[in-house]
């Protein structure tokens, strides 16, 4: 199965505008999550889906320097975005990632891709129930789901959000879960606020500004300084995240 992992990124932000193009230990945070994510090796191609927005203009020209595909949809109906980025790609499978996720962990995107396979599903997930960092997030789904989803979602949130339809309608759908051993839930390692960006850039500091580290390794980091942790400990979570 052609696997194909779309980033979601836009310029536009109502806590922290222009994030994904923020520096971070010297790259990019659109950089860091591409370059992680090719070292998934499930993954067989990744594409930026953007916007048709002037202002995103700047995430195209940063992919043509990253040699990364990208994609220009609707800036609010985001369901449709990815769905015309899978059919321009010709994917069987999508891993969805959103661009303020500077610390995707290739080893999870991988696991919940064998997950999928293994289970036959439709959808899988490591957010439910959610063990994993807030900022580890990696949905992978079947693009005749993805197909059912544009189609019969109607609701705005759902456009917007891509995958609640999935998780909504278990009943059209085989869902599958990865979960951790360890909950570790409680650690916040997404981008949305300048408190996240100075959390995330010490742990690239931490790390030399390596792109290899892993996920494990950065738990044990946070273990061995709690301080780190309240960085970004009074960061209100939005309820559904988008980008």
């Amino acid at each position: 199965m052609r696997v194909t992992a779309i980033i979601q990124a836009r310029m536009g932000s109502t806590r922290l505008p222009g994030k994904v193009l923020m520096d971070l230990g010297g790259k990019s945070v659109l950089a860091r999550v591409v370059d992680r994510l090719r070292q998934a090796a499930r993954v067989h191609e990744i594409v930026v889906a953007t916007t048709d927005s002037v202002a995103d203009d700047a995430i195209v020209k940063e992919c043509h320097r990253l040699e990364v595909a990208s994609f220009r949809g609707s800036e609010n109906d985001v369901l449709d975005r990815y769905y015309l980025a899978a059919q321009v790609c010709a994917a069987q499978v999508v891993v969805r990632i959103t661009s303020d996720c500077p610390l995707i962990a290739p080893q999870l995107v991988d696991e919940t891709i064998a997950a999928l396979d293994k289970q036959c599903a439709d959808y899988a997930s490591n957010v439910f129930p959610r063990t994993y960092p807030r900022g580890l997030d990696t949905e992978v789904f079947t693009t005749a789901a993805l197909e059912q989803a544009w189609r019969d979602a109607h609701e705005p949130y759902e456009r917007e959000h891509v995958t609640p339809y999935f998780y909504e309608h278990r009943e059209l759908f085989r869902l599958a879960s990865l979960c951790g051993q360890v909950d570790y839930s409680q650690y916040r390692w997404t981008l949305d606020t300048a408190e996240d960006l100075e959390l995330l850039r010490a742990i690239y500091a931490h790390f030399f500004s390596r792109d290899d580290f892993s996920w494990t390794e950065v738990i044990a980091l946070m273990e061995r300084a709690p301080e780190l942790a309240e960085l970004n400990s009074r960061v209100v979570q939005k309820a559904l995240q988008g980008a």
